[in-house]
């Protein structure tokens, strides 16, 4: 190469690099924002990463979630029911002093019943029925409002006086059974407060039912039993040679001692649509 080749060569170099050396770098944008960095565009661009032997390493995937437990609560034990309450001994009785009114004839023993359950209802001191011109005209209104009653007064117009009298209402109710006769007397008195006539001597007599005792309190017990029940004879004291004597006023007999004169109505005695069995005047909700 000629010298003045080789000086053509050295000058092209030299001019190369002088225009190189003239090109601007990268600056910020025309608009003004700025230029992404180094490090995002390396985020963006790079990929996934090699592993050892020059492969791409996939990442490990994340690991499943457990999922959330709840303590299960301790089971709690049941309880065993409250045991139902055992029936205590139970008395009422309706019977004040002053409260017994004989019968003035052998006859009027409907009548005289009829004042006693005044008497033992009436709690608002107005006056004792003991009058015997008063027994008298009841003894009247009951047999009028009476049938088939061989001219005196029966079950029918006991009910009925006492129904017009403001002591009512009563009806006349037969029972076969002697024990649900008593229990449904006993479970009257305490239901309305008011005394039960008790048809005696087969259908002959009538007595007034003023309280009792049982083991239970009706009104709270279905199957209560009763022990005692209180009684007012107003033929006392004479009672009867066939039937037994009177009992004192106010006397508890036992359902025994009761039965021994309180007994099934004889149908031939009068007649009705009534089945036979223990006849009661019954007092009944208003």
């Amino acid at each position: 190469m000629t010298g003045a080749r080789l000086r053509l060569v050295a000058w092209l170099v030299a001019l190369a690099g002088f225009l190189t050396a003239c090109i601007p770098v990268a600056g910020p944008q025309e608009d003004g924002g700025p230029a992404a960095s180094a490090s995002s565009a390396a985020s963006v661009e790079a990929g996934p990463p090699e592993d050892a032997s020059g492969g791409t390493a996939l990442a490990a995937p994340p690991a499943p979630l457990e999922p959330a437990t709840t303590p299960s609560p301790e089971p709690v034990p049941a309880q065993a029911p409250a045991p139902a309450p055992a029936p205590q001994p139970f008395a009422l009785n309706l019977y004040r002093e002053g409260d017994f009114v004989p019968q003035y004839t052998f006859d009027w023993c409907v009548a005289a019943s009829i004042q006693m359950a005044h008497n033992l209802i009436d709690d608002t001191g107005g006056g004792t029925w003991a009058d015997s011109t008063q027994q008298g005209q009841l003894w009247e209104m009951a047999r009028a409002r009476s049938s088939d009653s061989f001219n005196g007064a029966n079950p029918f117009g006991w009910a009925q006086v006492l129904t017009e009298s403001g002591m009512g209402p009563y009806r006349v109710v037969s029972i076969a059974d002697y024990g649900e006769a008593v229990r449904t007397a006993a479970r009257a008195i305490a239901d309305t407060g008011r005394p039960v006539g008790l048809v005696m001597w087969s259908g002959r007599h009538a007595w007034v039912m003023s309280g009792f005792e049982s083991l239970g309190d009706p009104r709270q017990f279905a199957d209560f039993a009763v022990t005692g029940i209180r009684v007012l004879d107003p033929l006392y004291p004479y009672g009867s040679g066939q039937w037994g004597p009177s009992p004192v006023p106010n006397s508890m007999l036992t359902p025994g001692e009761l039965a021994t004169q309180f007994v099934v109505r004889e149908p031939r005695r009068w007649s009705s649509s009534l089945p036979a069995g223990y006849l009661l005047v019954l007092p009944v909700a208003a």
